[in-house]
């Protein structure tokens, strides 16, 4: 029984450290050329270099920021559930691990209307 809460304690800590990670790459690499490989792709994001570089800065600095936040959530809630039987950890552990995929959905509503704000519909910068 202990094997399967470590199990899904690793599973549910996997999701804020690798966005965590991924958030740093977005970062790093956002000065590269515009890709569809891996990158964060809309079609704003995508109208030239500014945008895509400021999409990618921004997106990148909030899933460091959730992953961040994530993390002790996820570790507290696993001890939460610590000592339950396998169905209520494995329920539980898959509950909150989809949970975890929507919340990293989020960052991109945030990134669009940062990207609206700064650019116009072309992809041109907004001077306020």
């Amino acid at each position: 029984m202990i094997g399967f809460w470590i199990f899904m304690l690793v599973l549910n800590l996997t999701i804020p450290i690798t966005i965590f990670i991924i958030g740093n790459i977005f970062i790093k690499e956002s000065s590269k050329d515009i890709n569809h490989m891996f990158s964060y792709k809309t079609s704003m994001a995508m109208k030239n270099k500014e945008t895509w570089e400021f999409a990618h800065i921004h997106f990148g600095k909030l899933w460091r920021i959730f992953g961040v936040i994530m993390l002790p959530i996820s570790i507290a809630f696993m001890f939460y559930i610590y000592g339950e039987d396998i169905n209520t950890v494995g329920l539980y552990g898959m509950i909150f691990c989809l949970l975890q995929c929507g919340i990293i959905s989020i960052p991109i509503i945030f990134t669009e209307i940062a990207l609206n704000k700064k650019f116009d519909k072309n992809g041109d910068r907004r001077f306020l």
